[in-house]
């Protein structure tokens, strides 16, 4: 369990509130305790929980919670709410009496900072809306709640108006408001703007501030960092950048970026290590693909291609490596493509377990067979299995393969009554035994994959264990129409292990037998 950090700097998460916005999320009640558990453990420092009394699953979140069934370790629990209505008091206001019956220890209050907004949305004057502030703000804290105030559109209220949103500033603190927190709602803003204007209102204000960056001009986590560097020190993230439209500033790049590369400590130094696992955990509940390419956590983060790059990480990682891919609990990694030198194959062979110093021969060959197959469509960067086979024929100087296929063919048959029904038969060789098998399935890749699997079953039993899990195609020369090549991955499991492999061919079935040959021998090395 990470080491509490302290009050000094606030890393607020907001992504079972803002994040939930994001197009394809939605969270059930067990999810977002889930979630909640997992950054409690990551080690945030607040975790924004919801809006208590506009959304029944918030309102059933939080009460779960007070009956104990989340207890948090690390971070203090938020609840999310807005001012009083103009016209009534905080103490009539159900909206905010909803917010004390969460029992969460601190709140966030929404609050207009754009004239704009004041006079054309919420239709109030100036004076009732700092009003309405104070009130609620001087309500809460009577009630022992610590009250952030989220002063939304800020930056774009600035440029209506540079003194009306300072002036909120000013009412909230005096009314005992902890942090205000600068919202680039609309996301317009760019790092040079954030820092002048955070600038100027902590001279202003002398109030603590902190920064909230939907990422419309994709700078929501520079915009956060600038923020920290004019004076910020309460910063609002959403896990993997989840939120409405483009989303928010991300919680694990803002966390590296503050800690690694500004020396704040906003979390446990031990959390960073587990960055990666949380990031792709957090994607998987809300069943979102990790992003490859996303800066710290992705797969493809510290993944390099060309052959000059291999050559100097042989010498040292840091020379094209801006952090150790450890400290986020990453890897880096050396893809095998046509780009492939000596070095690449090298570090290669040696990610997967096989010193090549020492055999140019076989280091030889590899670059040369990668460079060949990869100019006819191949590609290895992501069938890590399919190269390590080739990888051991060069080095033993012979098949590592332990069965050898005579001939297979397919048959696809459309049946009176509409069905479609695939058939297939494989004869291979296997300690010297000629086999005949046949199989049945609900296509020609399918009825293969239990044709071979019965014919092998009885030599290897241990194939029974073996899942295809994914089968991905793709054209590689979309101008020859269905006389394209293909190429095809195949992803096989066994007890919580996985592979891929490859098959490339103008004929899309007999590219996927060659990943599928390749997906079945893999599986009886027995690593």
């Amino acid at each position: 369990m990470p080491t509490t950090i302290s009050d000094a700097f606030h890393l607020y998460d907001t992504t079972l509130r803002d994040g939930a916005q994001r197009e394809g999320i939605s969270y059930s009640v067990e999810d977002k305790l889930t979630v909640a558990k997992m950054l409690d453990n990551y080690g945030v420092g607040f975790i924004e929980g919801g809006w208590p009394g506009a959304l029944p699953k918030d309102t059933e979140f939080f009460a779960r919670i007070a009956a104990g069934e989340l207890v948090l370790k690390n971070a203090k629990l938020v609840a999310f709410g807005a001012t009083r209505k103009a016209g009534i008091s905080a103490e009539d206001d159900p909206q905010v009496k909803a917010l004390l019956d969460s029992q969460a220890p601190v709140i966030t209050l929404v609050a207009k900072s754009d004239v704009w907004h004041v006079e054309q949305a919420l239709k109030t004057t100036l004076e009732e809306n700092l009003n309405m502030i104070a009130d609620t703000v001087r309500y809460l804290v009577a009630n022992k709640r610590r009250v952030f105030v989220d002063f939304e559109h800020f930056f774009d209220g600035y440029k209506h108006d540079p003194n009306y949103g300072v002036q909120a500033i000013q009412v909230a603190m005096e009314a005992g408001a902890d942090v205000a927190v600068l919202c680039d709602t609309n996301g317009g803003m760019l790092p040079s703007g954030i820092s002048k204007i955070v600038t100027d209102v902590s001279e202003r204000t002398q109030a603590r501030l902190g920064i909230h960056c939907q990422d419309d001009t994709g700078c929501a986590v520079a915009n956060s960092v600038a923020a920290v560097e004019a004076g910020a020190t309460h910063v609002q993230v959403t896990a993997n950048g989840y939120g409405e439209r483009t989303g928010n500033a991300d919680l694990f790049v803002v966390a590296a970026n503050l800690q690694l590369k500004l020396g704040i400590p906003c979390l446990p130094e031990e959390s960073l290590m587990d960055s990666m696992r949380v990031s792709h955990a957090l994607a998987e509940i809300a069943n979102l693909p990790p992003d490859t390419h996303q800066p710290y956590v992705g797969v493809s983060s510290f993944a390099h291609k060309a052959g000059l790059h291999a050559s100097a990480l042989k010498v040292n990682y840091a020379l094209y490596n801006h952090i150790d891919a450890t400290v986020v609990g990453n890897d880096m990694r050396v893809l095998v493509t046509e780009m492939a030198g000596r070095a690449s194959i090298e570090m290669k062979g040696k990610e997967l377990g096989y010193d090549l110093s020492e055999n140019p021969v076989a280091t030889t060959k590899v670059v040369e067979q990668v460079k060949n197959l990869e100019a006819h469509g191949w590609s290895f960067e992501a069938a890590d299995a399919s190269f390590e086979l080739l990888l051991l024929d060069a080095i033993t100087g012979e098949s590592t393969k332990k069965f050898r296929i005579e001939s297979w063919r397919t048959i696809v048959e459309q049946r009176e009554d509409g069905v479609i029904a695939s058939e297939a038969t494989v004869k291979v060789w296997a300690d010297g035994e000629r086999i005949v098998a046949t199989g049945e399935g609900n296509g020609p890749v399918n009825a293969l994959d239990k044709a071979l699997r019965s014919a092998l079953v009885q030599h290897f039993p241990q194939i029974a264990e073996l899942d295809l899990v994914d089968y991905k195609v793709r054209i590689l020369d979309g101008g020859q129409g269905t006389g394209a090549v293909t190429r095809v991955l195949i992803e096989t499991a066994e007890n919580g292990r996985r592979w891929t492999t490859v098959g490339v061919s103008e004929n899309v079935i007999a590219a996927s037998w060659l990943a599928l040959e390749d997906a079945i021998s893999y599986g009886l090395l027995g690593k």
